[in-house]
């Protein structure tokens, strides 16, 4: 054969394994940047799961705080329908000792002969008062005196009651915060 024949030959041989060798350093990197844009993203995965948990924690949170929040607005209702209709029946009863009071006032009007049918004292009889007079004035003194005792001490217990409210209320409230200080947090 020809020697030139032999320098293509080789020739060939030589751009064949550069191509080989070219193609394999391809490969290879192609391998890599494939590897490390997979680690990369897991790494970015990770992230995102993190942020994720805590968001998803945050979330808890916040749900468990507007539960808490949605107690205490129910029981605040609980307590004003509580203390509304404590405050109807004491209005209730307030109306009963009115209307027992205009009862004895009616009464005492009827027995006095001083007094008009409107309730009015004539003043013509003023200067007539007798003995008897006096004693009809005190025994109306006097019931009007046993009836303003009477208001006067339903009035007393009603606040005693209202105090004994309100100090269980707070102990109620110090126990609930020292518990909610005391628990703690998911």
């Amino acid at each position: 054969m020809d020697p030139t024949a032999w320098i293509w030959i080789v020739v060939v041989i030589v751009v064949i394994a550069l191509i080989a060798v070219l193609l394999m350093s391809s490969r290879k990197r192609r391998e890599a940047f494939r590897q490390k844009r997979d680690e990369q993203n897991r790494q970015h995965a990770a992230e995102i799961r993190r942020k994720a948990e805590n968001a998803d924690l945050e979330a808890r949170e916040n749900e468990a705080h507007a539960l808490h929040a949605k107690a205490d607005a129910e029981k605040a209702q609980v307590e004003a329908a509580r203390l509304r209709q404590e405050a109807e029946q004491r209005q209730s009863a307030a109306q009963e000792f009115r209307t027992d009071a205009e009862k004895h006032q009616y009464k005492a009007n009827a027995l006095d002969p001083d007094v008009d049918d409107d309730g009015n004292r004539r003043d013509e009889t003023r200067g007539d008062v007798g003995r008897g007079d006096v004693r009809a004035a005190d025994a109306r003194t006097g019931e009007r005196d046993m009836a303003a005792r009477d208001v006067g001490s339903r009035a007393d217990d009603a606040r005693a009651d209202d105090a004994r409210d309100v100090d269980a209320r707070r102990d109620a409230d110090a126990t609930t915060d020292a518990t909610r200080r005391n628990t703690p947090r998911e």
